[in-house]
């Protein structure tokens, strides 16, 4: 009997791909032992033709020209999301993808469409592009064209199923995007690091009162609002530390702050071992998987109600919810952790139990194999709308 044979289907290998498609690779290829996996990286096919390349180039400059220049977006994001791409990927996937040779596929983001008449296909995100004008500062004038949102509707509507990594993608799905509930599953992500042994919980560890921050965009992760948080813990807490691993402005006084700057990844579970809460406050977060690092770390993590931040954090539960900007808010969940280490080392453990059910790679793929086996079983119809 002839070995099943999936693909696998991303954007770049990683690196330059984040990390974390390294980490869904390894963990779909653990997940499907029983099949052969042939990972399928789109940049790779697009390159066989650099003019069409230049040409691309050309297409994403003028249809974004004013917000180029303006420097609202950025050429090589812009780039994948024309018609002209959409279709010129398109037509590269089926070339590549023969339905006589593959089960079916997987496809790791949603900037392309990898579907093929015959061949059923499994979209698994982390972000859809309508979830953004949720986000506070976000309006429909940051919106990419309307040309393209119309491809990326079409995305998810020829997949067979969509697996999410967060409930609130889900729920734009529907919502936005019009997709049957029966068709898309939040299924979560797993780690990017290695799993920690679980560690005894200590009141003297969260007694220390250490805050870790780990995030290359300082603004965007809302750097600034946790300073001034910090500020405003030093009359009540004035033992209380700040660790800051990432990229900051020069301009920014750190006064006080142990700032490390960009670290070794393979560093970063020492750092985590080390701190007592976990806090990024961002303002806009697709997803965000240092805050699983941190749960995985035995930390009670204090976020801000954006993305998929309510997903991860029960607030009251492993840590506390902020809304984003609001640094007295953000001050004062801080200083109540501070203020108790037996509840610090309570939502700690809530962190790591919420970890082990949710976000743990061989649950949330055993999820995706389910899910896809049944479909398989029931003789579900593959790009019925690729085909017309």
């Amino acid at each position: 009997m002839a070995k099943k044979r999936l693909a696998v289907i991303s954007l770049n290998p990683s690196p330059p791909a984040p990390v974390a498609t390294r980490s869904t690779l390894k963990a779909i290829q653990q997940a499907f032992p029983d099949f052969e996996i042939e990972v399928i990286y789109v940049t790779d096919l697009m390159k066989r033709a650099r003019l069409r390349m230049v040409t691309a180039a050309a297409v994403a400059g003028v249809s974004y020209m004013p917000d180029l220049l303006r420097r609202r977006k950025v050429l090589k994001y812009a780039f994948f999301r024309t018609p002209f791409v959409y279709r010129w990927i398109g037509h590269l996937l089926r070339r590549e993808i023969d339905p006589d040779r593959y089960d079916f596929t997987i496809q790791i983001q949603s900037l392309f469409d990898a579907s093929v008449p015959g061949v059923p296909n499994f979209i698994y995100t982390d972000h859809v592009h309508l979830e953004n004008l949720n986000f506070d500062g976000f309006d429909e004038s940051d919106l990419y064209s309307e040309g393209w949102r119309a491809c990326e509707r079409e995305i998810y509507h020829n997949a067979t199923t969509v697996f999410t990594w967060s409930s609130n993608v889900t729920r734009s799905l529907v919502e936005d995007y019009g997709m049957d509930p029966g068709r898309v599953e939040c299924i979560h992500t797993g780690s990017n690091s290695a799993i920690p042994e679980a560690q005894p919980l200590t009141p003297e560890r969260y007694a220390r009162k250490e805050i870790l921050f780990v995030g290359h965009d300082w603004e965007r992760k809302g750097g600034p609002v946790l300073l001034q948080a910090f500020r405003k813990l030093e009359d009540r807490h004035p033992d209380a530390s700040l660790t800051v691993i990432g990229r900051v402005p020069e301009t920014e006084d750190l006064t006080g702050v142990d700032y490390l700057g960009r670290v070794p990844l393979e560093t970063l579970p020492a750092h985590y071992a080390r701190a007592s809460v976990f806090c990024m406050p961002t303002r806009l977060e697709p997803f965000g998987n240092v805050f699983v690092e941190a749960m995985w770390q035995q930390l009670p993590v204090v976020a801000t109600r954006v993305g998929a931040l309510p997903d991860i954090v029960e607030d009251g539960v492993n840590g506390y919810l902020v809304p984003p900007g609001d640094a007295d808010s953000l001050a004062e969940r801080l200083s109540t952790l501070f203020d108790d280490p037996d509840r610090c080392a309570s939502m700690g453990a809530a962190s790591r139990e919420r970890a082990e059910t949710h976000y743990d790679w061989p649950i949330v793929i055993g999820r995706m194999r389910q899910r896809i086996e049944a479909e398989l079983a029931a003789g579900q119809p593959a790009g019925a709308q690729a085909a017309q």
